[in-house]
Order: C-alpha cells, then sequence, then structure tokens
C-alpha cells in the first residue's frame, strides 16, 4: 500500500474503530510493522493531527486536519445521527458501512462540544423485524451511477420467475420493502421491483445514459399522480 494511502487508512480507522486503538491493531490494519505504525502516527501529529496516547496504551483522535471544521446546532446533529442510523438499520451491508464511516468522519470534524453530542444524541432508530438486506442491492446501486441496463430474473407475486431487462433508476426503501423503480424494457414502462423477489441480478454492457434523470423525474410524477 503506498504511504499517502496508508496515511488517510490510519485516519480512518482511528475515526471508526473503538478509542484507543492500540498501535497493534492499526498496524495490522495497515499492514506494517508496529514500528512503521509509530512513525506514521509521529508523521501524522507532524502534519497537525492532535492524536492522544502512547505505545501500550493506544491512540485516539482528537482532531482531524484531513477533514474541515463543521458545525451543526443540536437538531441537525439530531438529524444527522438518527438518519444515518436508520440507513444502518434498513441497508444493505456495504451501505451500513458507509453510514457508519460518514458519521465517524462527520464526528472527527466538529468542535469537542458538538463532538459529544454526537455521542450522546437522544434520538435513536431500532428495527425490531428481521429483514435481511438485499444483497443485490450494490449491483443496483452502481448500475444506476453507471447508467447500465441490468438482467433481471424476477419472481412474480403468482410465483412465477421472469427474466426482465431494466434501467435501473433508483432503489427506494419503504417500510420493510426495498424497492428498484426501473424502466422495463420489455414492457416499455416504468416498473416497480420489489427486491426480496430478486433470484437473480446481472449487470450488462448497455448504456442508457444520459436518460436516468429525466426518467426518474417522470416516473416519480407519475407514482404521485397515482398511476
Amino acid at each position: 500500500m503506498p504511504r499517502t494511502d496508508r496515511m488517510f487508512r490510519l485516519l480512518h480507522l482511528m475515526r471508526t474503530l473503538p478509542a484507543p486503538v492500540t498501535a497493534a491493531r492499526l498496524a495490522e490494519e495497515t499492514g506494517v510493522s508496529e514500528r512503521t505504525l509509530y512513525r506514521d502516527i509521529g508523521a501524522l501529529r507532524s502534519a497537525g493531527a492532535v492524536i492522544d496516547g502512547a505505545a501500550g496504551y493506544g491512540f485516539t483522535l482528537t482532531e482531524d486536519p484531513a477533514l474541515p471544521p463543521q458545525m451543526f446546532d443540536r437538531l441537525e446533529v439530531e438529524a444527522l445521527v438518527l438518519g444515518l442510523a436508520e440507513v444502518g438499520q434498513i441497508a444493505d451491508p456495504a451501505l451500513a458501512e458507509a453510514a457508519h464511516s460518514a458519521l465517524a468522519k462527520i464526528a472527527a470534524s466538529l468542535p469537542e462540544r458538538v463532538e459529544r453530542q454526537v455521542a450522546h444524541a437522544v434520538s435513536m432508530s431500532y428495527r425490531y423485524a428481521d429483514r435481511p438486506p438485499s444483497l443485490l442491492a450494490p449491483i443496483l446501486r452502481d448500475a444506476s451511477w453507471q447508467e447500465l441496463a441490468v438482467d433481471l430474473d424476477y419472481r412474480e407475486a403468482e410465483g412465477r420467475v421472469t427474466a426482465r431487462r431494466v434501467w435501473p433508476l433508483a432503489v427506494v426503501y419503504t417500510e420493510g420493502l426495498p424497492t428498484l423503480l426501473a424502466w422495463c424494457c420489455l414492457r416499455q414502462d416504468f416498473r416497480r421491483f420489489v427486491l426480496s423477489r430478486m433470484q437473480g441480478c446481472r449487470a450488462t454492457g448497455e448504456s442508457f445514459r444520459p436518460r436516468r434523470v429525466e426518467l426518474l423525474r417522470r416516473m416519480i410524477a407519475e407514482m404521485q399522480q397515482g398511476r
């Protein structure tokens, strides 16, 4: 791993792992010896990072020079914590981990008083229902961003499985039923596909760029009109 990438990785680990983080854990995660790890900690401190701790105790990132200072009021902090916690509850593992990482980055850029509000926010999100997240969501998200068609094996309500080529527009997290909004190439119309009914999903090389935004606006407008 190049040294610059390793430094960013080290900062990220100290933002996200429970503090204080031992040198052994940081060295293992970054793939270096503890001796090199101590040199990296020294280099980060010289660059402006405020890192508390020492060898044999562990390290805590108190102030992160890689992120600009942010300021939120208490209600904005509550909204950020609750919103990202909700993502962690309902989304697939990759998106849930991204929410955890985003909150850690935000917290690391806050003044100490506001950072404590993040750690002790009074609003929480918890889902009692056991709903395994769809592992196909990352494929659908990526295809939506890249504006590439995907081939679906989709189980209809009556149980029949059909093959569809669709243009993925957005993944919507409704109450317990994450749904793909898409243009169905078979029906030549907008369709909604429940992710839990997808038996398979394969990205293709067929591009529908630059139509996603325009199609998504049309679909949402039709949904709002009750169509």
